[in-house]
């Protein structure tokens, strides 16, 4: 069994940051490529950063030179630096991951998501 889980969320006034966590956690043998989603209400979740295992990184368009994916491989953890927050970055964010478990399966893993509020 294999558990990603977020923390770091929040609620901050725009211009302000936060940084979310991702553990992940089980029987797993390798993580591949991580990354972050967000979804808003009443809109499509969507891709803002991914990370390979190699260090290969993208963003979305709306968060590019704001926000920060990285990760620690030994650790099994990958971060969003998020700052100069704005209104529309209001989310569920959830943290994803292709895992390899001790079985040989490769599957891709979502955790429960956790709450980004920018208001004033």
């Amino acid at each position: 069994q294999v558990q990603l889980v977020e923390s770091g969320g929040g609620l901050v006034q725009p211009g302000e940051s936060l940084r979310l966590s991702c553990a992940a956690s089980g029987s797993i043998f390798s993580v591949y490529a991580m990354g972050w989603y967000r979804q808003a209400p009443g809109k499509q979740r969507e891709r803002v950063a991914r990370i390979s295992s190699g260090g290969n990184i993208n963003y979305a368009d709306s968060v590019k030179g704001r926000f920060t994916i990285s990760r620690d491989n030994a650790k099994n953890l990958v971060y969003l630096q998020m700052n100069s927050l704005k209104p529309e970055d209001t989310a569920v964010y959830y943290c994803n991951a292709d895992i390899k478990t001790t079985d040989s399966i490769v599957r891709n893993y979502w955790g429960q998501g956790t709450q980004v509020t920018v208001s004033s």
